[in-house]
């Protein structure tokens, strides 16, 4: 990091941290999303615990399995520490971001806990030590974070073309990963873009003043 850069960084920082409205909506920001992560810790028991039989699938039932644990584990962590930097280096993006997550996040919630199929019966074993092993119970399929969020992102970050390809691409990879291990059905990938498409939206007309900001506009 250069000295310019460090400068236009603290500048960054200060202007935004200047604003009483801004430091309260990342407040806002920061609990929506743990409350919205509590509620997905909650929709994966309840669906796990009400799981009913697998269902055939037209790309499952007729490809072999592939271990994709580590990808599967790890390729999100990689990805949302790219992205951790990415809203470090511009704090007027944080509360967008962060909002639009946790909209998904609960979205995605209601959706697991109104569909309780049950694990595909050659679904690759996730190690059961990490925390995506902890944090799925076996029965949140409908619809696939793991396609969905970079798609967000993809969404999120539209006006810079490089990064919408590298979150689509993410997103596209990220949803034959989950198909290759048998870990979603077909149904929960393909309908992961058009739930995530309206999550957008909403989350748009929802925090217009935060979308402002992440856009450049002048109010923080």
């Amino acid at each position: 990091m250069t000295k310019r850069h460090l400068k236009k960084l603290i500048k960054k920082y200060g202007d935004c941290f200047g604003s009483g409205s801004y430091i309260y909506s990342l407040y806002f920001s920061i609990t929506l999303l743990a409350l919205s992560l509590v509620a997905n810790l909650y929709s994966s028991a309840y669906a796990t615990e009400k799981a009913s039989n697998y269902v055939t699938d037209i790309i499952l039932s007729n490809t072999q399995v592939w271990d994709v644990d580590g990808l599967f584990i790890y390729g999100p962590v990689f990805l949302w520490a790219f992205v951790l930097l990415l809203l470090l280096n511009e704090p007027k993006k944080i509360n967008f971001t962060l909002k639009s997550v946790a909209l998904f996040v609960f979205v995605r919630s209601a959706f697991v806990m109104a569909t309780h199929l049950g694990p595909f019966p050659t679904q690759v074993e996730i190690d059961p030590l990490s925390l995506l092993g902890n944090l799925m119970g076996g029965g949140d399929y409908f619809f696939s974070g793991h396609t969905g969020l970079p798609f967000l992102l993809a969404l999120l970050f539209w006006n810079n073309i490089y990064l919408r390809f590298f979150f689509v691409l993410s997103s596209i990879g990220f949803g034959a990963i989950v198909l290759l291990g048998h870990l979603h059905y077909s149904i929960d990938v393909l309908a992961a873009f058009f739930v995530t498409y309206t999550v957008y939206h909403v989350a748009e007309s929802i925090f217009k003043k935060d979308k402002k900001a992440f856009h450049g506009g002048a109010e923080i």
